[in-house]
């Protein structure tokens, strides 16, 4: 793969304004990350769940504050990268117009990374596929076929992003967010088709990219960037170089900022976060710092931006390194996975103790089962109220599904959709709100 053909300014559904001229393209990725902050499905964000559900009063981290953070630090990552290239290459802004771009290109994926996650995070997308393998969406299996029956099983929000980002919905014109080429394939963390994911054993395969319905536009997308396609039974690709990017900056993020959540919520002390940041901080005066701060948050704060800088670091330096390889396709890691000593086992030390004592907190499994139900239970009402649309109650609940997400396509696969995207977009509260009107557990009001 080479970089003048992964940089392209070409924008989805308006592929005849493609920009000739390289000097005014230098614009367009920019305006991929205008167009997101604007957009209503990342507005959404704000009310859908990072890893604490509906936390009340103490506020903590959602999907959008989650999305900003990790396109501040993927502009850095792709800043960096360019600076040092620059270094080695002094004719590289001639060469390749468009790399200094790429912090602008990692930002804008790292906006959209998230958009496709459903309410109540994993816990939400599990519900989906969940109503397919052992609830009433089971009688369905025989009127999909069988790559289709794949997506609807293990529902993915990397692939509904892609869809979101891509899908004509009703009303809102075809490609209505018209990213660019390069900024979509960046957000394909995962480049492959549902029946070539969940092998754990490939980076490229523990999840997939893209959904039936879009596959056509992701090809569409490789072929023009130039993405290296695997030799196998199912349609999969290289990833595109920038997505190691967005992946190493949402890893980042997560990892630290999920211990300062935890320690807001009471979780974790701050002696059990400042024993893990302490050594990622990698400052030698750090504990003298940390000794004329008196408020523990205020100390968090700042051991988690002097860690964030260590990680950047790290992972900047690997990128760089590893472009030949990366650039190949042939970088089977993630780059967290593979910084240097000591501080790729502080990572995953981090990891662990997040699994045991944060995502497994009691207060945290309790409210995402019962998001697990709310899900459960929105899908059981309008699914097959929208497929068969055969009674009064019926054609009611239709009625609540915005006009947007209408299909005039007939076939069981494309219907199903209509739903998913219209559940799938709720945030968590107007999931719940939802669930206990359409439930009679709470009656509506007129407004």
């Amino acid at each position: 793969m080479k970089w003048e053909k992964l940089l392209s300014a070409k924008r989805w559904g308006s592929e005849d304004k493609n920009i000739e001229d390289q000097a005014e393209a230098r614009s367009e990725f920019q305006r991929d990350y205008d167009r997101l902050i604007f957009s209503s499905p990342f507005r959404r964000l704000q009310n859908k769940t990072q890893v604490f559900p509906l936390p009340g009063s103490i506020f903590v981290h959602n999907r959008l504050t989650h999305s900003l953070e990790v396109a501040s630090v993927g502009r850095s990552l792709g800043r960096i990268f360019y600076n040092r290239l620059k270094k080695s290459r002094p004719d590289l802004d001639d060469e390749l117009p468009l790399i200094s771009e790429i912090g602008n290109i990692v930002a804008a994926a790292c906006l959209a990374h998230d958009l496709g996650n459903p309410a109540f995070g994993h816990s939400g997308e599990a519900a989906i596929s969940y109503y397919f393998t052992n609830g009433d969406g089971l009688i369905y299996r025989d009127k999909v076929a069988e790559a289709q029956w794949e997506d609807l099983t293990h529902f993915e929000g990397n692939a509904n992003a892609f869809r979101i980002l891509t899908h004509p919905y009703a009303g809102k014109g075809y490609g209505s967010f018209a990213l660019t080429y390069s900024t979509l394939a960046a957000i394909a963390k995962y480049p492959c088709e549902s029946l070539a994911g969940h092998d754990k054993s490939k980076i490229f395969r523990k999840k997939y990219g893209f959904f039936q319905s879009e596959q056509a536009g992701f090809e569409k997308i490789a072929t023009e960037l130039g993405l290296a396609q695997v030799e196998d039974n199912y349609l999969i690709y290289k990833r595109h170089p920038i997505v190691y990017l967005v992946e190493a900056a949402d890893d980042i993020c997560y990892n630290i900022i999920d211990l300062e959540d935890a320690h807001r919520l009471k979780i974790l002390s701050y002696r059990d976060v400042e024993d893990l940041l302490l050594p990622l901080a990698n400052d030698p005066k750090m504990a003298e710092r940390l000794a004329d701060i008196d408020d523990d948050d205020a100390k968090i704060s700042f051991l988690r931006a002097k860690s964030i800088n260590t990680l950047i670091g790290q992972c900047s330096e690997l990128f760089y390194k590893e472009q030949e390889t990366i650039l190949s396709g042939d970088f089977n890691h993630s780059l967290i996975d593979q910084i240097q000593e000591p501080f790729c086992s502080i990572m995953k030390n981090i990891e662990q103790i997040s699994i045991k004592k944060i995502y497994n907190y009691s207060s945290v499994v309790q409210i995402e089962v019962a998001g697990y139900k709310v899900m459960g239970g929105l899908l059981e009402e309008f699914i097959p109220a929208y497929l068969n649309n055969n009674s009064h109650y019926s054609k009611k609940l239709v009625e609540l599904i915005p006009k947007q997400f209408i299909t005039n396509k007939t076939d069981e696969y494309s219907k199903i959709q209509t739903v998913l995207d219209f559940i799938s977009g709720m945030t968590d509260l107007y999931a719940v709100e939802l669930f206990r009107k359409i439930k009679g557990i709470s009656f509506p009001s007129i407004s």
